[in-house]
């Protein structure tokens, strides 16, 4: 299992639209949104393989500016 951190970075008048758009991908969570329209959120996939698969998909999502991947841990 490959567990993954990406801060989000998005237009602020698209962030609760992104993060129902994000909540929707399988094994995507958003934590926490603050107000300038930054997220953090976890992604949990089956292989390195999924994870870039589901970062890649985040980020050509509609409204994202930026993903950064801040952590990742397979086990």
């Amino acid at each position: 299992m490959d567990i993954s951190s990406v801060i989000v970075s998005a237009k602020p008048e698209q962030g609760a639209h992104l993060k129902s758009l994000l909540e929707a991908v399988h094994g995507v969570e958003v934590h926490v949104t603050a107000d300038d329209g930054r997220m953090i959120a976890t992604i949990e996939a089956e292989s390195e393989k999924d994870t870039v698969k589901t970062f890649e998909l985040i980020g050509q999502m509609p409204g994202v500016l930026a993903v950064s991947m801040a952590y990742h841990q397979v086990e």
